[in-house]
């Protein structure tokens, strides 16, 4: 017998591609909810009928209207409601925070079944610092506002992971050797699927693969490291810009705005502007 879940809004986690990834707290949520969202109910019907899954499904997507939120809202009191993506964890690029916001501000319980996400599995593959990294999603689609956003991203020390098409592969792969320079980088895709492959190399050498090569099937995702640290100034540099500060600011702050532009140690900046100051 199915137990029955308490009533609430249940966030699940579903496979990227190998269904032998889906958690057994996974499919237990699925088999007991009493209504599951999904965004596609041909791709989510494969999933639930491989379960033996029989809640009936709703569509919730980014066209959902706000009176259809609403809707689902009202059924959290006294219903166990579960929200699937097509592929992964729901709310990483996807609308589903909008109903997580309206479910707590009505006072609903929100439950999480966590599980398979392709930015962190391709974060696995990739072999790049992992210690901090910014997820920033799909792109624009048009050249300006990509350039624009990668520009945002251009000084971050952090590795990237973004999210990107096929067809628009290799345009972006060019757009990033240009704007974020020579860096490490991967394109993973296909991940968990029998198929999946993880190419490693700089960005330069993965725009010259993908610009050659037909445009690559299946669900996308590029890792690229952050930027090299800057040489630090040597002795005489460090003198020169302080000298120039020490003209016009006190000896603790021509080191804070040294040791900012020259990326140095402030500790060593300080010792030095006290010097020249004397």
């Amino acid at each position: 017998m199915v137990e029955r879940l308490a009533p609430g809004l249940h966030i699940v986690a579903t496979p990227i591609g190998n269904l032998g990834d889906l958690g057994a707290r996974a499919a237990d949520t699925l088999r007991s909810a009493d209504r599951i969202l999904v965004e596609d109910t041909r791709v989510s019907g494969k999933l639930l009928a491989h379960i033996d899954a029989k809640a009936p499904m709703s569509r919730y997507d980014d066209h959902s209207s706000d009176d259809e939120r609403q809707r689902i809202v009202a059924l959290l009191g006294d219903q166990a409601v579960a929200l699937i993506s097509d592929a992964g964890t729901p709310l990483i690029s996807d609308p589903g925070y909008k109903l997580v916001r309206a479910a707590r501000a009505a006072g609903h319980a929100v439950h999480t079944v966590p599980g398979p996400s392709a930015l962190i599995a391709a974060l696995t593959l990739a072999g790049l610092p992992t210690d901090r990294f910014l997820f920033g999603g799909f792109l624009p689609p048009k050249p300006k506002a990509k350039g624009d956003a990668l520009a945002d991203l251009a000084e971050l020390r952090a590795t990237l992971v973004l999210y990107e098409s096929g067809p628009r592969l290799a345009d972006t792969l060019a757009l990033m050797v240009e704007l974020l320079g020579t860096r490490e980088a991967a394109v993973a895709r296909e991940i968990t699927k029998l198929h999946e492959e993880c190419v490693i190399g700089t960005l330069d050498e993965l725009a010259q693969r993908y610009a050659n090569s037909p445009p690559p099937k299946g669900e996308i995702v590029i890792v690229v490291g952050p930027p090299a640290a800057a040489e630090s100034a040597n002795d005489a540099e460090l003198d020169t810009a302080l000298d120039e500060a020490l003209s016009r600011l006190s000896p603790s702050r021509a080191a804070a705005e040294v040791a900012e532009r020259l990326n140095v140690p402030r500790k060593r900046a300080y010792a030095r502007a006290l010097e020249r100051s004397k």
